[in-house]
């Protein structure tokens, strides 16, 4: 089994790296491999509504100077995905929505998220961690994928790097996440 996240924030190593970590720690220790990838920090052209992927139906998009199609090659060998977004302005990053609409269009014309295992992370400081939370799931369950859930909102929050560690009701938030993440994915693949 293999879940792979998906970092949208620009700041590698800051507060969405490391909830992110907090996760796919708790997986590993349930003998899952995991991969982080840190999307955020690379630019991720936005979608161009061509339906092109829709046409070809061949897990690629048109567009080929940025990483999304190997980012398309990885989500299709994983068995889950986890999405993590900083909250810029009430809502996502726009590295991670340019990712959500990109990879949500090839995948979708191609059935390559069906009945996988996703889960959202957001980090803010004060507000738009829900407004966040529900657009990354929303992606999930219109790929008809399957959403796990933690013992509250799967949020931290954070400003400056490494704030996230200080959220103790948040890590243990992380925690949850990914033992259900285990828990699901071992019952299912």
């Amino acid at each position: 089994m293999k879940v792979i996240a998906f970092n949208g924030s620009p700041r590698p190593n800051g507060n969405t790296h490391r909830a992110l970590r907090m996760v796919l720690d708790e997986l590993e220790k349930e003998g899952i491999e995991t991969e982080l990838v840190e999307m955020g920090a690379e630019p991720v052209a936005p979608c161009e509504a061509c339906g092109i992927c829709r046409q070809k139906k061949d897990g690629k998009c048109k567009i080929t100077d940025d990483r999304v199609n190997e980012y398309v090659t990885k989500i299709a060998m994983a068995d889950g995905i986890i999405i993590g977004s900083p909250v810029y302005y009430g809502t996502m990053s726009a590295q991670t929505k340019a990712f959500v609409d990109r990879v949500g269009f090839v995948c979708g014309a191609n059935g390559i998220l069906k009945r996988k295992v996703g889960a959202a992370v957001a980090v803010n400081r004060r507000a738009g961690a829900l407004a966040t939370f529900q657009e990354i799931n929303n992606f999930f369950l219109i790929a008809e994928m399957m959403v796990v859930g933690s013992s509250y909102w799967n949020v931290l929050f954070g400003l400056e790097q490494g704030d996230v560690e200080s959220d103790e009701e948040g890590k243990r938030i992380m925690r949850d996440l990914g033992r259900n993440m285990a828990w699901l994915l071992k019952r299912i693949v």
